[in-house]
């Protein structure tokens, strides 16, 4: 999701992940190609994160396991002449107390510095927020930022996101004051340290979202938008804004209960993204009128409110369980993956497109393979742009090494 000329770098690369997000370039038909694959060693094993791209179009990214001491890495994908990629392994997790195992990807600050998350190590084996600081003479420096201790969180598995300030939120998947997750906030401190907030901390006997996967958004007033995989009036998942009130706390409020009963969608394990007009939309892994998942937009009411509903709903051959966030072109196309279905049962790349006449198209960008071919299999991350409207993955298995790949599609 997530250079070394540092400022330039960063400021191209916010361009061109601005551009990406308001896209409107003409598509062609998709064409998927296979950037890299993983080879379970010291280069990385099991991508399950978005990548980011700095301005000279570099990738950069995540994997769960692998590395030198086998608890993943974070890399950067470099094109070369003839088309043919370098990957650089920028740091392996895992090395005594270090940080272990980050399952999202990382982000940006405006000097170059990469951060993210990681699910499992640190000083009390509850999982980091970590940096990674690019050196003069080559080579980054690792430094953790925080270590979670169960009760201010454990186990974030979601990305990172900044605020105007240069502060940093995220989620876990448990801990906290119920033990059902938290949503924090990372401040930056003089001296170099960070002091970490708790400014929700999920609870089951409200009846709270349970279990936060996903990665945030902000909205333009600095409210703070997310799901929730379980929990809610129905048990199945949430999602949720968090608004600053006067006394300096926060203050939540549900936006929606996911419920299994009957076709209703349920178990969201995604994060949220606006559209021009405030719609938000998300995935579901489970549930929809097949049981293989479903896309879901929110629609603010006028009097107050939000309606949701169904606008895709997948059927096991065009995709099943996805599990990332979507992404949106400035035409108000959906882009997104799921894990498993599709043509050949790895999953897919797909687009949904808003009708004029209301109602929504599904693409079928590119059905992943299943075992036993080269192509990469299983993607659990979501999409991103580059300028001209190509699209970028990862995928967490299959490829020649058998332990996933970096993907391109073109259309």
């Amino acid at each position: 999701m997530k250079c070394n000329g540092r400022l330039t770098r960063v400021a191209a690369a916010l361009t061109v992940l601005t551009l990406a997000l308001f896209l409107t370039a003409k598509r062609m038909t998709a064409q998927e190609t296979v950037l890299y694959n993983f080879t379970g060693g010291s280069d990385g094993n099991t991508p399950q994160a978005p990548l980011i791209s700095d301005s000279s179009g570099n990738l950069y990214g995540t994997t769960e396991y692998g590395g030198t001491y086998a608890n993943g890495t974070v890399f950067e994908l470099s094109p070369q002449a003839g088309g043919s990629w370098t990957e650089t392994v920028l740091h392996s997790f895992g090395n005594g107390s270090d940080a272990r195992n980050p399952w999202d990807g990382v982000i940006f600050d405006a000097l170059g510095n990469l951060y993210g998350t990681t699910y499992g190590g640190g000083t009390y084996k509850f999982g980091t927020v970590f940096e990674l600081s690019p050196q003069a003479g080559g080579g980054w420096t690792e430094t953790v930022l925080h270590n979670f201790k169960a009760g201010d969180g454990q186990q974030p598995t979601g990305g990172l996101i900044f605020d105007t300030a240069g502060n940093l939120y995220g989620t876990t998947g448990q801990g906290g004051a119920f033990g059902e997750g938290v949503v924090f906030k990372l401040s930056p401190q003089a001296g170099g340290t960070w002091t970490e907030t708790v400014l929700h901390s999920f609870n089951p006997s409200g009846p709270d979202g349970q279990v936060s996967t996903c990665t945030l958004i902000f909205d333009t007033a600095g409210n703070l938008y997310g799901t929730t995989g379980y929990g809610g009036t129905f048990g199945h998942g949430t999602i949720f804004e968090l608004s600053p009130n006067s006394s300096g706390g926060w203050t939540e409020k549900r936006l929606a209960n996911f419920s299994n009963s009957g076709n209703n969608p349920y178990y969201p394990a995604a994060g949220l993204v606006f559209d021009a007009a405030g719609n938000l939309y998300t995935t579901t892994a489970l549930g929809g009128f097949y049981s293989d998942g479903a896309v879901v937009e929110l629609s603010p009411k006028a009097g107050g409110g939000w309606s949701s509903k169904v606008i895709h709903a997948f059927n096991g051959t065009d995709g099943h369980e996805p599990f990332d966030s979507l992404i949106i072109d400035n035409s108000g196309n959906l882009y997104g993956t799921t894990y498993a279905g599709g043509a050949n049962g790895g999953g897919v790349a797909f687009e949904l497109s808003p009708r004029s006449g209301g109602g929504w198209t599904e693409k079928t960008l590119h059905s992943f393979a299943g075992t036993g071919t080269t192509d990469g299999g299983y993607p659990y991350a979501s999409l991103m742009f580059d300028a001209s409207g190509n699209l970028y993955g990862t995928t967490s298995a299959n490829g020649t090494g058998l332990h996933g790949t970096v993907f391109k599609i073109a259309h």
